[in-house]
Protein backbone atom coordinates (compact mmCIF):
# COMPACT_ATOMS: atom_id res chain seq x y z
CA UNK A 1 0.00 0.00 0.00
CA UNK A 2 1.34 3.44 -0.91
CA UNK A 3 2.13 5.90 1.86
CA UNK A 4 -0.54 8.52 2.54
CA UNK A 5 0.30 11.98 1.20
CA UNK A 6 1.78 14.49 3.64
CA UNK A 7 -0.76 16.44 5.65
CA UNK A 8 -0.27 20.09 6.50
CA UNK A 9 -0.64 20.68 10.22
CA UNK A 10 -2.58 23.88 10.77
CA UNK A 11 -1.73 25.40 14.15
CA UNK A 12 -0.94 28.85 15.45
CA UNK A 13 2.61 28.25 14.22
CA UNK A 14 1.63 28.06 10.59
CA UNK A 15 2.71 30.95 8.40
CA UNK A 16 2.15 31.36 4.70
CA UNK A 17 4.21 29.86 1.92
CA UNK A 18 7.91 29.84 2.77
CA UNK A 19 10.92 29.52 0.48
CA UNK A 20 12.98 27.77 3.18
CA UNK A 21 12.60 24.11 4.09
CA UNK A 22 14.13 22.23 7.03
CA UNK A 23 14.69 18.48 6.81
CA UNK A 24 15.45 16.42 9.93
CA UNK A 25 17.31 13.18 9.30
CA UNK A 26 17.09 10.45 11.95
CA UNK A 27 19.76 7.71 11.91
CA UNK A 28 18.29 4.38 10.89
CA UNK A 29 14.90 5.95 10.16
CA UNK A 30 14.70 6.77 6.45
CA UNK A 31 11.86 9.07 5.37
CA UNK A 32 8.74 7.61 3.80
CA UNK A 33 8.20 7.81 0.07
CA UNK A 34 5.36 10.26 0.78
CA UNK A 35 7.83 12.70 2.30
CA UNK A 36 10.41 12.39 -0.46
CA UNK A 37 7.70 12.62 -3.13
CA UNK A 38 6.40 15.78 -1.46
CA UNK A 39 9.89 17.27 -1.49
CA UNK A 40 10.38 16.26 -5.10
CA UNK A 41 7.07 17.72 -6.22
CA UNK A 42 7.32 21.02 -4.34
CA UNK A 43 11.04 21.73 -3.86
CA UNK A 44 12.92 19.69 -6.47
CA UNK A 45 15.12 16.58 -6.64
CA UNK A 46 18.08 18.04 -4.72
CA UNK A 47 16.14 18.42 -1.48
CA UNK A 48 14.47 15.03 -1.95
CA UNK A 49 17.92 13.46 -2.28
CA UNK A 50 19.11 15.18 0.91
CA UNK A 51 16.27 13.61 2.88
CA UNK A 52 17.21 10.12 1.65
CA UNK A 53 20.98 10.27 1.75
CA UNK A 54 23.09 10.85 4.88
CA UNK A 55 26.07 13.17 4.76
CA UNK A 56 24.66 15.31 1.97
CA UNK A 57 24.30 19.04 2.34
CA UNK A 58 21.06 20.88 1.77
CA UNK A 59 20.93 23.19 -1.25
CA UNK A 60 20.79 26.83 -0.32
CA UNK A 61 18.61 28.31 1.27
CA UNK A 62 17.32 25.10 2.82
CA UNK A 63 18.41 23.50 6.09
CA UNK A 64 19.22 19.92 7.02
CA UNK A 65 19.56 18.78 10.63
CA UNK A 66 20.95 15.38 11.61
CA UNK A 67 19.70 13.98 14.92
CA UNK A 68 22.55 12.36 16.83
CA UNK A 69 20.39 9.26 17.41
CA UNK A 70 16.73 8.31 17.56
CA UNK A 71 16.26 8.93 21.30
CA UNK A 72 13.62 11.40 22.54
CA UNK A 73 16.30 13.78 23.83
CA UNK A 74 18.16 13.78 20.51
CA UNK A 75 14.93 14.33 18.57
CA UNK A 76 13.95 17.28 20.77
CA UNK A 77 17.43 18.74 20.30
CA UNK A 78 17.21 18.35 16.52
CA UNK A 79 13.81 20.02 16.49
CA UNK A 80 15.13 22.85 18.65
CA UNK A 81 17.91 23.45 16.13
CA UNK A 82 15.26 23.96 13.45
CA UNK A 83 13.30 26.29 15.70
CA UNK A 84 16.40 28.35 16.47
CA UNK A 85 17.07 28.75 12.74
CA UNK A 86 13.66 30.30 12.08
CA UNK A 87 13.07 34.02 12.29
CA UNK A 88 9.83 35.94 12.66
CA UNK A 89 10.44 37.47 9.22
CA UNK A 90 12.32 34.48 7.77
CA UNK A 91 10.12 31.44 8.51
CA UNK A 92 10.74 27.77 7.78
CA UNK A 93 8.71 24.81 6.58
CA UNK A 94 9.74 21.63 8.41
CA UNK A 95 8.83 18.12 7.34
CA UNK A 96 8.50 16.36 10.67
CA UNK A 97 9.89 12.81 10.63
CA UNK A 98 7.47 9.98 11.41
CA UNK A 99 9.67 8.64 14.20
CA UNK A 100 9.49 10.78 17.33
CA UNK A 101 7.10 13.31 15.86
CA UNK A 102 5.93 14.42 19.32
CA UNK A 103 9.49 15.13 20.49
CA UNK A 104 10.52 16.81 17.23
CA UNK A 105 7.47 19.08 17.24
CA UNK A 106 8.06 20.00 20.88
CA UNK A 107 11.70 20.76 20.19
CA UNK A 108 10.84 22.95 17.21
CA UNK A 109 8.41 25.04 19.27
CA UNK A 110 10.86 25.36 22.18
CA UNK A 111 13.61 26.40 19.79
CA UNK A 112 11.55 29.33 18.49
CA UNK A 113 11.81 31.09 21.86
CA UNK A 114 13.13 34.64 21.81
CA UNK A 115 13.67 36.68 24.95
CA UNK A 116 13.23 39.91 23.01
CA UNK A 117 11.09 40.31 19.91
CA UNK A 118 8.76 37.92 18.17
CA UNK A 119 9.49 34.17 18.19
CA UNK A 120 10.57 32.36 15.07
CA UNK A 121 7.85 30.87 12.87
CA UNK A 122 7.84 27.30 11.58
CA UNK A 123 5.20 25.61 9.45
CA UNK A 124 4.99 21.91 10.35
CA UNK A 125 4.18 19.27 7.75
CA UNK A 126 3.20 15.81 8.97
CA UNK A 127 4.53 12.71 7.17
CA UNK A 128 1.09 11.05 7.20
CA UNK A 129 -2.40 11.76 8.56
CA UNK A 130 -1.78 9.63 11.64
CA UNK A 131 1.07 11.86 12.71
CA UNK A 132 -1.03 15.03 12.85
CA UNK A 133 -2.41 14.39 16.33
CA UNK A 134 0.99 13.54 17.92
CA UNK A 135 2.61 16.56 16.29
CA UNK A 136 -0.17 18.80 17.50
CA UNK A 137 0.12 17.34 21.01
CA UNK A 138 3.86 17.96 21.14
CA UNK A 139 3.42 21.51 19.85
CA UNK A 140 0.66 22.34 22.33
CA UNK A 141 2.59 21.11 25.35
CA UNK A 142 5.72 22.96 24.23
CA UNK A 143 3.68 26.13 23.74
CA UNK A 144 2.55 25.83 27.36
CA UNK A 145 6.20 25.43 28.39
CA UNK A 146 7.05 28.65 26.55
CA UNK A 147 4.22 30.38 28.36
CA UNK A 148 5.62 29.23 31.72
CA UNK A 149 9.02 30.57 30.68
CA UNK A 150 7.48 33.90 29.76
CA UNK A 151 5.87 34.16 33.19
CA UNK A 152 9.16 33.32 34.92
CA UNK A 153 11.16 35.78 32.82
CA UNK A 154 8.80 38.72 33.32
CA UNK A 155 10.53 41.39 35.47
CA UNK A 156 9.26 41.72 39.00
CA UNK A 157 8.42 45.40 38.63
CA UNK A 158 5.58 44.06 36.47
CA UNK A 159 5.06 40.69 38.12
CA UNK A 160 3.22 41.26 41.39
CA UNK A 161 1.18 38.50 43.09
CA UNK A 162 -1.99 40.07 41.66
CA UNK A 163 -0.46 40.12 38.17
CA UNK A 164 0.40 36.44 38.47
CA UNK A 165 -3.16 35.60 39.51
CA UNK A 166 -4.52 37.60 36.57
CA UNK A 167 -2.17 35.82 34.18
CA UNK A 168 -3.22 32.44 35.55
CA UNK A 169 -6.82 33.20 34.70
CA UNK A 170 -6.04 34.71 31.30
CA UNK A 171 -3.78 32.01 29.91
CA UNK A 172 -5.34 28.89 31.46
CA UNK A 173 -8.89 29.88 30.52
CA UNK A 174 -10.31 27.73 33.31
CA UNK A 175 -12.41 28.95 36.27
CA UNK A 176 -10.00 30.86 38.51
CA UNK A 177 -10.36 32.78 41.76
CA UNK A 178 -7.73 34.75 43.68
CA UNK A 179 -8.20 35.06 47.46
CA UNK A 180 -6.58 38.15 48.96
CA UNK A 181 -5.74 39.16 52.55
CA UNK A 182 -9.37 39.79 53.54
CA UNK A 183 -10.09 36.12 52.78
CA UNK A 184 -6.77 34.72 53.99
CA UNK A 185 -6.62 36.44 57.38
CA UNK A 186 -9.80 35.12 59.05
CA UNK A 187 -9.00 31.62 57.77
CA UNK A 188 -5.57 31.55 59.35
CA UNK A 189 -3.19 31.61 56.39
CA UNK A 190 -0.36 32.85 58.59
CA UNK A 191 2.45 31.67 56.31
CA UNK A 192 1.32 33.48 53.16
CA UNK A 193 0.43 36.61 55.12
CA UNK A 194 3.77 36.66 56.98
CA UNK A 195 5.81 36.33 53.78
CA UNK A 196 3.80 39.05 52.06
CA UNK A 197 3.78 41.40 55.05
CA UNK A 198 6.91 43.30 54.00
CA UNK A 199 5.72 44.05 50.47
CA UNK A 200 3.58 46.85 49.09
CA UNK A 201 1.83 44.15 47.01
CA UNK A 202 -0.81 41.97 48.66
CA UNK A 203 -0.33 38.20 48.65
CA UNK A 204 -3.03 35.82 47.45
CA UNK A 205 -4.03 32.20 47.12
CA UNK A 206 -5.11 31.56 43.53
CA UNK A 207 -7.19 28.48 42.69
CA UNK A 208 -7.66 27.12 39.13
CA UNK A 209 -10.14 24.34 38.36
CA UNK A 210 -10.16 22.08 35.31
CA UNK A 211 -12.84 19.39 35.14
CA UNK A 212 -12.33 17.32 32.03
CA UNK A 213 -14.00 14.40 33.78
CA UNK A 214 -15.66 13.63 37.10
CA UNK A 215 -14.36 10.06 36.95
CA UNK A 216 -10.94 9.11 38.22
CA UNK A 217 -8.78 10.74 40.88
CA UNK A 218 -8.87 14.40 41.84
CA UNK A 219 -5.35 15.76 41.34
CA UNK A 220 -4.24 18.89 43.18
CA UNK A 221 -1.15 20.73 41.94
CA UNK A 222 0.37 23.28 44.33
CA UNK A 223 2.87 25.87 43.09
CA UNK A 224 5.15 28.29 44.90
CA UNK A 225 4.45 31.74 43.51
CA UNK A 226 7.03 34.09 45.06
CA UNK A 227 7.10 36.85 42.45
CA UNK A 228 10.32 38.29 43.88
CA UNK A 229 12.46 37.02 46.73
CA UNK A 230 14.79 39.54 48.31
CA UNK A 231 15.30 37.20 51.25
CA UNK A 232 13.33 39.55 53.47
CA UNK A 233 15.24 40.79 56.52
CA UNK A 234 17.63 37.85 56.03
CA UNK A 235 18.69 39.67 52.90
CA UNK A 236 20.20 37.78 49.97
CA UNK A 237 23.64 38.82 48.66
CA UNK A 238 23.36 41.25 45.71
CA UNK A 239 24.57 38.80 43.01
CA UNK A 240 21.67 36.47 43.81
CA UNK A 241 18.98 39.13 43.51
CA UNK A 242 18.50 39.44 39.71
CA UNK A 243 17.62 35.75 39.45
CA UNK A 244 14.80 35.94 41.96
CA UNK A 245 12.14 36.97 39.46
CA UNK A 246 12.02 33.24 38.60
CA UNK A 247 11.13 32.21 42.16
CA UNK A 248 7.55 31.65 41.04
CA UNK A 249 8.54 28.91 38.59
CA UNK A 250 6.54 26.31 40.51
CA UNK A 251 3.37 28.34 40.07
CA UNK A 252 4.24 28.90 36.39
CA UNK A 253 4.57 25.14 35.91
CA UNK A 254 1.13 24.56 37.43
CA UNK A 255 -0.42 27.23 35.19
CA UNK A 256 1.33 25.76 32.14
CA UNK A 257 0.28 22.20 32.94
CA UNK A 258 -3.38 23.12 33.40
CA UNK A 259 -3.29 25.20 30.21
CA UNK A 260 -1.90 22.24 28.25
CA UNK A 261 -4.37 19.81 29.81
CA UNK A 262 -7.23 22.05 28.74
CA UNK A 263 -5.80 22.43 25.24
CA UNK A 264 -5.48 18.64 24.97
CA UNK A 265 -8.94 18.12 26.53
CA UNK A 266 -7.65 15.39 28.81
CA UNK A 267 -10.42 13.58 30.72
CA UNK A 268 -8.98 14.35 34.17
CA UNK A 269 -9.91 16.53 37.12
CA UNK A 270 -7.15 18.92 38.20
CA UNK A 271 -7.13 21.79 40.67
CA UNK A 272 -4.20 24.19 40.76
CA UNK A 273 -3.37 26.08 43.96
CA UNK A 274 -0.87 28.94 43.70
CA UNK A 275 0.63 30.48 46.85
CA UNK A 276 1.54 33.97 45.64
CA UNK A 277 3.51 36.58 47.57
CA UNK A 278 6.49 38.92 47.32
CA UNK A 279 9.20 38.58 50.00
CA UNK A 280 10.54 42.04 50.79
CA UNK A 281 12.25 43.79 53.75
CA UNK A 282 10.40 46.64 55.41
CA UNK A 283 9.16 47.81 58.77
CA UNK A 284 6.21 45.44 58.49
CA UNK A 285 8.22 42.39 57.36
CA UNK A 286 8.36 39.15 59.33
CA UNK A 287 11.39 38.84 61.62
CA UNK A 288 13.68 35.99 62.61
CA UNK A 289 12.29 34.72 65.91
CA UNK A 290 8.64 35.28 64.99
CA UNK A 291 6.19 32.39 65.26
CA UNK A 292 3.73 31.87 62.40
CA UNK A 293 0.46 29.98 62.79
CA UNK A 294 -0.52 28.23 59.55
CA UNK A 295 -3.87 27.20 58.17
CA UNK A 296 -5.00 24.33 60.38
CA UNK A 297 -3.09 25.52 63.46
CA UNK A 298 0.43 24.14 63.04
CA UNK A 299 3.11 26.66 64.05
CA UNK A 300 6.52 27.56 62.64
CA UNK A 301 9.42 29.43 64.21
CA UNK A 302 11.00 31.81 61.69
CA UNK A 303 14.73 31.25 61.82
CA UNK A 304 15.52 32.63 58.36
CA UNK A 305 13.18 34.90 56.42
CA UNK A 306 14.85 33.70 53.21
CA UNK A 307 13.29 30.25 53.78
CA UNK A 308 9.93 31.70 52.79
CA UNK A 309 8.78 29.28 50.10
CA UNK A 310 7.97 26.53 52.56
CA UNK A 311 5.88 28.96 54.61
CA UNK A 312 3.52 29.75 51.74
CA UNK A 313 3.45 26.13 50.53
CA UNK A 314 2.56 24.96 54.04
CA UNK A 315 -0.62 27.04 54.04
CA UNK A 316 -1.54 25.99 50.50
CA UNK A 317 -0.97 22.28 51.15
CA UNK A 318 -2.85 22.31 54.45
CA UNK A 319 -5.82 24.13 52.93
CA UNK A 320 -5.91 21.87 49.88
CA UNK A 321 -5.72 18.72 52.01
CA UNK A 322 -8.51 20.00 54.26
CA UNK A 323 -10.96 21.42 51.73
CA UNK A 324 -10.37 19.89 48.29
CA UNK A 325 -10.41 16.16 49.14
CA UNK A 326 -7.44 15.39 46.86
CA UNK A 327 -6.71 11.85 45.78
CA UNK A 328 -3.19 12.90 44.79
CA UNK A 329 -1.28 16.08 45.62
CA UNK A 330 1.93 17.32 44.00
CA UNK A 331 3.76 20.54 44.82
CA UNK A 332 6.49 22.25 42.82
CA UNK A 333 8.82 24.89 44.16
CA UNK A 334 12.20 26.52 43.60
CA UNK A 335 12.78 25.74 47.24
CA UNK A 336 16.42 25.11 48.20
CA UNK A 337 19.91 25.74 46.95
CA UNK A 338 20.75 22.39 48.55
CA UNK A 339 18.83 20.59 45.80
CA UNK A 340 21.11 22.23 43.23
CA UNK A 341 24.24 21.30 45.18
CA UNK A 342 23.10 17.70 45.42
CA UNK A 343 21.70 17.12 41.92
CA UNK A 344 22.98 19.92 39.73
CA UNK A 345 20.96 21.41 36.88
CA UNK A 346 19.67 18.26 35.17
CA UNK A 347 17.39 16.63 37.77
CA UNK A 348 14.73 17.93 40.13
CA UNK A 349 14.68 16.47 43.61
CA UNK A 350 11.61 14.28 44.09
CA UNK A 351 10.23 13.42 47.52
CA UNK A 352 7.12 11.35 48.10
CA UNK A 353 5.21 9.46 50.76
CA UNK A 354 3.97 7.02 48.10
CA UNK A 355 6.24 4.62 46.16
CA UNK A 356 3.79 4.15 43.29
CA UNK A 357 3.39 7.89 42.72
CA UNK A 358 7.17 8.36 42.86
CA UNK A 359 7.69 5.66 40.21
CA UNK A 360 5.02 7.17 37.97
CA UNK A 361 6.57 10.63 38.16
CA UNK A 362 10.05 9.27 37.50
CA UNK A 363 8.79 7.49 34.36
CA UNK A 364 6.92 10.61 33.24
CA UNK A 365 10.16 12.55 33.69
CA UNK A 366 12.00 10.11 31.44
CA UNK A 367 9.33 10.40 28.73
CA UNK A 368 9.03 14.17 28.89
CA UNK A 369 12.65 15.18 29.34
CA UNK A 370 11.93 16.78 32.74
CA UNK A 371 14.17 14.44 34.70
CA UNK A 372 13.62 13.82 38.42
CA UNK A 373 15.61 11.88 41.00
CA UNK A 374 13.94 10.47 44.07
CA UNK A 375 15.44 11.57 47.37
CA UNK A 376 14.77 10.05 50.80
CA UNK A 377 12.51 11.51 53.48
CA UNK A 378 14.93 10.69 56.31
CA UNK A 379 12.84 10.77 59.47
CA UNK A 380 15.97 11.01 61.63
CA UNK A 381 16.56 14.47 60.16
CA UNK A 382 13.32 15.82 61.61
CA UNK A 383 15.27 16.81 64.73
CA UNK A 384 17.22 19.25 62.56
CA UNK A 385 14.15 21.48 62.22
CA UNK A 386 12.92 21.06 65.80
CA UNK A 387 11.92 24.21 67.66
CA UNK A 388 11.57 24.99 71.35
CA UNK A 389 8.73 27.44 70.73
CA UNK A 390 6.81 26.02 67.74
CA UNK A 391 5.96 22.75 66.03
CA UNK A 392 8.98 23.17 63.76
CA UNK A 393 11.42 25.74 62.42
CA UNK A 394 11.64 26.97 58.84
CA UNK A 395 15.39 26.30 58.61
CA UNK A 396 17.81 24.02 60.36
CA UNK A 397 18.25 24.44 64.09
CA UNK A 398 20.97 21.76 64.11
CA UNK A 399 24.03 22.93 62.23
CA UNK A 400 25.45 19.40 62.05
CA UNK A 401 22.67 18.33 59.66
CA UNK A 402 23.36 19.76 56.22
CA UNK A 403 20.57 18.06 54.24
CA UNK A 404 18.75 21.28 53.41
CA UNK A 405 16.54 19.94 50.62
CA UNK A 406 15.52 16.91 52.70
CA UNK A 407 14.71 18.95 55.81
CA UNK A 408 12.63 21.34 53.67
CA UNK A 409 10.61 18.37 52.38
CA UNK A 410 10.24 17.04 55.92
CA UNK A 411 8.95 20.47 56.96
CA UNK A 412 6.23 20.28 54.28
CA UNK A 413 5.18 16.68 54.87
CA UNK A 414 2.88 17.24 57.90
CA UNK A 415 0.88 19.81 55.93
CA UNK A 416 0.18 17.47 53.00
CA UNK A 417 -2.40 15.29 54.74
CA UNK A 418 -2.85 11.58 54.14
CA UNK A 419 -3.30 11.40 50.36
CA UNK A 420 -0.38 10.33 48.15
CA UNK A 421 1.88 13.39 47.95
CA UNK A 422 4.99 14.34 46.02
CA UNK A 423 7.22 17.36 46.42
CA UNK A 424 9.40 18.53 43.53
CA UNK A 425 12.25 20.84 44.51
CA UNK A 426 12.99 22.49 41.15
CA UNK A 427 15.52 25.07 42.34
CA UNK A 428 18.27 23.63 40.14
CA UNK A 429 16.18 23.03 37.03
CA UNK A 430 13.71 25.91 37.13
CA UNK A 431 16.13 28.27 35.42
CA UNK A 432 19.30 28.06 33.37
CA UNK A 433 22.23 30.45 33.60
CA UNK A 434 23.14 30.10 29.92
CA UNK A 435 21.45 29.41 26.59
CA UNK A 436 20.68 25.79 25.72
CA UNK A 437 19.56 24.46 22.34
CA UNK A 438 15.94 24.26 23.51
CA UNK A 439 15.92 27.08 26.05
CA UNK A 440 17.19 30.63 26.30
CA UNK A 441 18.86 31.86 29.47
CA UNK A 442 16.28 32.26 32.23
CA UNK A 443 13.21 30.28 33.22
CA UNK A 444 12.99 26.76 31.78
CA UNK A 445 9.31 25.93 32.26
CA UNK A 446 10.41 22.73 34.02
CA UNK A 447 7.52 20.65 35.26
CA UNK A 448 4.96 21.44 32.56
CA UNK A 449 5.92 18.54 30.29
CA UNK A 450 6.41 16.23 33.27
CA UNK A 451 2.97 16.91 34.71
CA UNK A 452 1.24 16.62 31.33
CA UNK A 453 2.98 13.30 30.61
CA UNK A 454 1.90 11.97 34.02
CA UNK A 455 -1.67 13.26 33.68
CA UNK A 456 -1.92 11.82 30.17
CA UNK A 457 -1.17 8.35 31.52
CA UNK A 458 -3.60 8.93 34.38
CA UNK A 459 -6.33 9.75 31.85
CA UNK A 460 -6.05 6.38 30.09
Amino acid sequence: MADAPPTLLLTDLVVGDSPRVAVIRVPGRPPSSAVTDHLMDHFGPALAAVAREPDTAAPDPHLVVDATDDSPAALRAAGAQVGRAAGSDDPLICLVPAHGSVEVAAGIVLGTQNLVGDPGLVELVAPNPGAVEPIERGARVATAVLMARRLANTPSDIKSPTWLADQAAAVSRVPTVAHGPDWLMPRGFGGILAVGAGSAHDPNLTVLQYRGSDAGPHVVLVGKGITFDSGGLSLKPPPAMPLMKTDMSGAAAVIGAITAVRELRLPVRVTGVLACAENMPSGSAMRPGDVVRHYGGRTTEIRNTDAEGRLVLADALAWAADTLAPDVMIDLATLTGAATVGLGRQHAALYSNDDRLARQLALAGQRSGDAVWRMPLVSAYESAIASDIADSANSNTDATTQAGSITAALFLQPFAGKAPWAHLDIAGVGRTESDRPDCRKGGTGFGVSLLVAWLSRLAR
